[in-house]
């Protein structure tokens, strides 16, 4: 008679593998979703308190992580509520937009002439700019320095324009749309801000663009 106790062990050891796999995955997605946004919720709070610190100390930025990051400004957008407050830091790498949100140090500083260019996730990682498409025209986007406070009027709303990642064209001094469409008014000079993030919620291939300019500055 043959011996059949050979193929029914390696049955089981491979469904306890695609157990096991399953079990996994299901981690790595639950850590992706809900760990991620605890821990830079938390990041959040504490660079944000940091910065605060600093400028009463009055000094203009907060070392993070041991001076390999730098905060500069707070970001606080009314659509998203009173107690929306988010740190922004210098760079786009993802040790900056899991700590808040990110200012491409290619494109203007704040309140310059320019464009202010910041860009955020929107899910994991503390999810700053979850609910762009939330956004229209006319909103406000306020910006805190040490000394000053920016505010923004949005032009266009969160979801008016879409564009590949590859679409750069979004970062310029005055975005300047190739297709004809969505874009800031094609006047030199101004002092814009252009808020990033994906268009997507499960992968990364567009981003979604707001643009805006600078409405007022109040000194602090």
């Amino acid at each position: 008679m043959a011996d059949t106790r050979r193929p029914r062990k390696w049955q089981s050891r491979l469904g306890w593998l695609m157990i096991l796999g399953g079990l996994s995955l299901i981690g790595y997605v639950a850590w992706q979703m809900y760990g991620t946004n605890f821990v830079s919720e938390r990041k959040h709070r504490e660079v944000t308190t940091s910065l605060e610190q600093q400028w009463k100390a009055g000094e203009d930025f907060a070392a993070v992580d041991g001076g390999a990051m730098k905060a500069a400004a707070l970001i606080r957008i009314p659509r998203f509520g009173k107690d929306y407050v988010i740190p922004v830091l210098e760079g786009t790498t993802d040790d900056v937009l899991a700590s808040g949100i990110g200012h491409f140090t290619e494109t203007a500083g704040v309140g310059k002439v320019g464009n202010y260019a910041l860009a955020g996730h929107r899910v994991t990682h503390g999810e700053p700019l979850r609910h762009m498409p939330d956004l229209v025209a006319g909103d406000k986007v306020v910006v805190e320095t040490r000394t000053r406070i920016y505010t923004y009027v949005l032009d266009t709303g969160g979801d008016d324009l879409v564009v590949p990642f590859t679409g750069t064209w979004v970062l310029d001094a005055l975005p300047s749309n190739p297709d004809g469409g969505v874009e800031p008014g094609q006047e030199p000079g101004q002092r814009l801000i252009t808020l990033t993030t994906c268009s997507e919620i499960f992968h990364t291939d567009n981003r979604m663009i707001a643009f805006g300019h600078l409405a007022s500055t109040e000194k602090k």
